[in-house]
């Protein structure tokens, strides 16, 4: 029997690949935007996706639609979207701004679930932000929850991810229960740039990906060993998570970006690890880590694209693939076809390794050895993964959630790392 987890503020799965590969079965994601819950639901078929808020979301329901009755919930893990925080009041959890905090925890203790993961930016522990952070540890301990201390902040480059991205985890864990202990950092050398994307076919070979994110075939180079398990040539490449059904040796994700040859020369003329000074894009070192990935904002922010990282060895900017592997996704797990979306998927999620280092630390506080499943997934439908927001809103059911800008002197924008 695996381990029960459930996923708040799913995204499109960093999280949710994580904990699967770890060894837990993720029976329910809860993710309000619904282009990232059909992109979810295509990578995790088998998962019951609520295209839906947290708010008002009880646990009882979340039980229903994972159809797993009053079994025990070993974890609850997600991180609340950051922008809106308030730092105004009293009492910083009482602030509507700050609201799905207070609900994370409220749909933990109604699951009674065994641990918790909340997972957000490193910029909630700094200055009057830590208020916050401090508020939410009392929040669990009046709900029985003991939480580990120190709170850290873990770096994705130490748990084998290509990325410098600082990331904070809080621990919390039910009474009855031992705490959960912080992954340790990896000892062994950094993953490098070309190490994760050496092995890449150049998109821009491919015509067609001019109209599509996707050719069947494509010719790939010798793989570092970090590639060799992406694109999953051998069994211990899935860890503890279910194998998928897919096509090695596609090339997915790759809809190619057009520049101008002024910007091509400007990025050629740009030095590895450093700024193209005009575009103020980044330039990936060959032999260093990326900078830290971005999602940009939503419709509600003014749907800025944040800007993807210049190529070290092509003039032009990295594909969502590209991104995807700077991140740690595996090749068979695919994000929306635009690139719009499909990088904001990428730049708003976990990592998955550094996910999986930390369901490991929760699965051995339960005293749990991970199993291996047997059988092989099917993935979701293709057409999810270009649903525009009616389209995915009306394959869910519901109504198109519209965001409106915030514009209050009163709500403190949290540093995204």
């Amino acid at each position: 029997m695996r381990p029960i987890a459930i996923d708040l503020f799913a995204g499109a799965g960093g999280m949710s690949l994580g904990f699967e590969q770890a060894g837990f079965d993720v029976v329910a994601a809860v993710e309000i935007d619904p282009i990232h819950a059909s992109t979810h639901q295509f990578n995790f078929p088998e998962t019951a996706t609520l295209a839906r808020s947290v708010i008002g979301l009880s646990g009882q329901e979340i039980r229903q639609q994972a159809n797993i009755g009053d079994a025990d919930v070993d974890v609850v893990f997600g991180g609340a979207p950051c922008q809106g925080f308030s730092l105004i009041g009293q009492r910083q959890l009482d602030d509507p701004r700050n609201r799905l905090v207070k609900e994370f925890v409220r749909i933990v203790v109604e699951l009674g679930a065994k641990h918790a993961v909340f997972e957000n930016v490193k910029g909630l522990t700094v200055g009057q932000h830590k208020r916050l952070l401090e508020e939410l540890i009392q929040e669990f301990r009046a709900n029985g929850y003991s939480v580990t201390l120190p709170w850290k902040v873990l770096n994705a480059k130490h748990f084998g991810v290509p990325q410098s991205r600082e990331r904070l985890f809080l621990l919390a864990s039910r009474s009855d229960q031992p705490g959960v202990s912080y992954p340790d950092a990896g000892t062994s050398k950094a993953v490098n740039c070309h190490e994760a994307l050496g092995d890449l076919p150049d998109a821009e070979l491919f015509p067609e990906l001019q109209e599509t994110d996707h050719i069947s075939r494509a010719p790939y180079g010798t793989p570092s060993s970090y590639a060799e398990e992406l694109r999953a040539l051998s069994n211990e490449a899935w860890h503890y998570g279910y194998t998928r059904e897919w096509t090695p040796g596609a090339l997915t994700s790759s809809l190619r970006t057009e520049h101008t040859a002024e910007s091509r020369a400007r990025f050629a003329a740009a030095s590895g690890g450093s700024v193209e000074p005009v575009s103020r894009f980044f330039k990936l070192d060959a032999l260093g880590v990326s900078n830290t990935l971005r999602a940009g904002t939503d419709s509600a922010r003014g749907a800025f694209t944040s800007p993807r990282p210049i190529h070290y060895a092509f003039n032009r900017c990295v594909t969502v693939r590209e991104m995807m592997r700077l991140h740690g996704y595996p090749d068979w797990f695919r994000m929306h076809k635009t690139k719009w979306h499909g990088a904001r998927q990428v730049g708003n999620s976990v990592p998955p390794p550094l996910a999986r280092a930390v369901a490991s630390e929760v699965l051995r506080a339960l005293g749990m050895s991970p199993t291996r499943p047997s059988g092989a997934i099917k993935l979701g439908d293709e057409a999810w993964l270009s649903f525009d927001m009616g389209q995915a809103s009306s394959h869910f059911g519901i109504a198109i959630p519209i965001a409106q800008r915030r514009r209050s002197s009163e709500t403190f924008a949290i540093p995204a790392e």
